[in-house]
């Protein structure tokens, strides 16, 4: 299970069609974690002030339509995730039948992503 973070309010934008963020656009791929844990440091390092709820998409990466690649993050993997870690990039729109569950990000009281619920 691969994970993706999103709005909540971009998830549900279009809900017929593929979801296909700007990353898609600007580098080519749509930006994934390998697990939970770095799911979270990614959070941490790139999404405390997005909008919220903010979601984790968990991908059954069998199920995805387009390619999926590991690669190294550039420059570095965020804070708290161990060097050499590769991370999965998509290589088209997400298929939405791919999507195995979705969690909501939880928060602490400094606002740092602390897990995963089920959206309300």
């Amino acid at each position: 299970m691969i994970c993706h973070v999103v709005p909540s309010g971009d998830w549900k934008a279009e809900p017929d069609r593929p979801y296909a963020p700007a990353s898609l656009v600007e580098h080519g791929f749509v930006h994934c974690a390998p697990d939970e844990e770095t799911t979270l440091a990614v959070v941490n390092a790139f999404y405390r002030t997005a909008p919220r709820p903010l979601l984790a998409l968990f991908l059954d990466e069998r199920r995805l339509i387009p390619d999926v690649e590991w690669e190294a993050a550039v420059p570095t993997p965020p804070p708290g995730v161990a060097e050499g870690t590769l991370f999965p990039h998509v290589y088209g729109p997400i298929n939405r039948d791919a999507v195995e569950r979705i969690g909501e990000i939880q928060w602490d009281g400094q606002g740092r992503a602390t897990g995963f619920r089920n959206p309300g």
